[in-house]
């Protein structure tokens, strides 16, 4: 593999290579399984809206922000601790602890006798789902070869693609049920049992620090960078979540959060830049990739195509459920046309970057095609027809396909061998980011603004019945008069469009950023290493 490139380096021409060498990717890793225990580890290792019903149960409107937030949160201020923690132990049984973790977070959930308990839940979930999404980029980084990890990387957002239509499905079918909406969170349990076998007789022990002790491979991780990192994002995205509706924006709690995030960030960024208490080498940030033009593309790049995604993810499905009278099963199944779309475009750029090896093309034609959708979503209203939703949620939905899992492969063709751990966890780090605050953003305009337009048709409403109506947990839009119901809704949608700037933004930035990008392949075509 080449080193991390500089600035000063100029763009190569397409036929130049990422990684070529004269014995065809010496160190590319191969498989040392095959056949039906190959395809059942595949299978195992990518297994891994029902909030009005969970509302309901609990009456705890006031806490909803929580549920929204508390696994991306905790997801989020992990995923850089992650990443050094599978460089240094067991990626097998690393990733084992961080499948039980969610499972646990999961129990949690399930079985919560309040609302307190079930946001610790969620908090669990998202700091094993954290440990997962790694562990499943390292283990498929570790068991393929450079030439066919774009496609195998690609069926990870095929799984999650379909993850994101049945959660809600399913979810939506067992809150409908006599069930209840528990057993959306007990379904994993019975997901991890099946895949248990596979996890701990097939999967292949790849242990990155053979012979090393447990308590040196314990000093090897950067604990400080790690409790400074944690708080910083906790504090900034719990200030951008509850700002202006659970507490005033200039209220002394959001400022405090804001400062107490920005001092721990400052703070964070001396520690990691001048090596305070820790190493070059045990740092948790990456610091060598911000000298590489290619790798801070990528993470920017990740970025926009996570808030490209999951914007619309949220935001569709509410606008039916508003507008259309839709229960959680109903809104999730309108959802499919930008989820089919975006698998179909995710499973096409791995199937063609493989066979090509060509990425830039990818970001600069998806990011022209999530801004136009973006641009579309924004001008949606009260009245607009239901195929022009679906169309303008396909061109969105192909767009961020063609480029929401590229950088992953990119990043670890980019790197030194053993550095591709790091890579991995620095482009989740992008994407898990990038997400959360987009989604934190998203959630803080949608409420703070519908819950401004809401008071402004209905004047004398309490802010208690106004947080219900957003929640979806109150009836009293229903018996509105006609112009008033139809003004409410119309104050509900204006909110939702407000969101979709990010979109427009995530796909503005991502045409641009894929101007900088090296015109270059990912590895040498079959032959042509000579």
């Amino acid at each position: 593999m080449e080193s991390l490139e500089t600035d000063s380096e100029k763009n190569p021409v397409y036929d130049t290579t990422i990684g070529a060498r004269d014995d065809q990717h010496s160190g590319d890793p191969e498989r040392t399984i095959s056949g039906w225990r190959w395809i059942a580890v595949v299978l195992a290792i990518l297994s891994t809206n029902i909030q009005a019903e969970i509302i309901r149960d609990f009456d705890a409107v006031a806490k909803l922000t929580w549920v929204s937030v508390g696994l991306v949160m905790s997801a989020s201020a992990t995923v850089l601790l992650w990443g050094k923690i599978f460089f240094q132990f067991n990626t097998k049984w690393t990733y084992i602890i961080s499948v039980a973790i969610f499972e646990v977070g999961s129990a949690v959930c399930g079985s919560s006798p309040n609302m307190n308990a079930l946001i610790v839940g969620r908090v669990l979930c998202g700091i094993g789902g954290s440990g997962l999404y790694i562990g499943v980029i390292t283990l498929l980084a570790a068991t393929t070869t450079l030439h066919e990890r774009p496609i195998y990387v690609a069926s990870t957002g095929m799984t999650w693609g379909l993850g994101m239509v049945l959660g809600p499905i399913v979810g939506g079918g067992f809150s409908e049920s006599s069930v209840g909406w528990r057993w959306a969170f007990y379904i994993n349990l019975l997901i991890a049992a099946v895949c248990a076998p596979v996890y701990l007789f097939l999967i292949p022990n790849i242990d990155p620090r053979k012979g090393a002790g447990f308590m040196d491979r314990i000093r090897e991780i950067d604990l400080v960078g790690s409790i400074l990192n944690l708080g910083a994002f906790l504090s900034g995205i719990m200030a951008i979540s509850f700002g202006g509706l659970t507490w005033a924006w200039n209220s002394g709690k959001i400022i405090g959060l804001f400062v107490c995030s920005g001092v721990l960030f400052t703070l964070f960024g001396i520690q990691q830049a001048y090596v305070i208490f820790t190493t070059a080498e045990r740092r948790i940030l990456p610091i060598e990739f911000f000298k590489s033009r290619t790798m801070l593309v990528l993470f920017a790049s990740t970025s926009a195509a996570g808030t490209a995604c999951f914007v619309p993810i949220y935001m569709i499905p509410l606008f039916f459920q508003f507008t259309r009278g839709e229960d959680a099963f109903g809104s999730a199944v309108r959802l499919l046309p930008f989820i089919i779309l975006c698998i179909f475009a995710i499973i096409v750029n791995g199937g063609v970057m493989s066979a090509f090896g060509l990425y830039m093309p990818w970001y600069t034609i998806g990011g022209a095609l999530v801004l136009i959708g973006g641009a579309l979503l924004y001008t949606v209203n009260v009245d607009t027809n239901v195929a022009h939703i679906y169309g303008y949620s396909i061109i969105t939905g192909l767009g961020t396909g063609m480029y929401l899992q590229a950088s992953f492969s990119v990043a670890q063709a980019s790197v030194e061998p053993l550095q591709v751990a790091s890579a991995s966890s620095f482009i989740t780090c992008a994407q898990v980011v990038g997400t959360t605050i987009a989604l934190a953003i998203a959630n803080s305009v949608f409420l703070n603004k519908a819950q401004e337009n809401i008071i402004h048709v209905l004047p004398d409403i309490s802010l208690q019945e106004v947080q219900s109506v957003i929640s979806g947990t109150s009836s009293l839009v229903s018996s509105l008069p006609g112009d008033k119901q139809t003004a409410v809704e119309s104050g509900i949608v204006s909110a939702m469009g407000h969101t979709y700037i990010l979109v427009i933004t995530a796909g503005s930035l991502t045409v641009l950023l894929s101007l900088l990008m090296k015109r270059e392949r990912l590895f040498m075509q079959a032959g042509a290493a000579a």
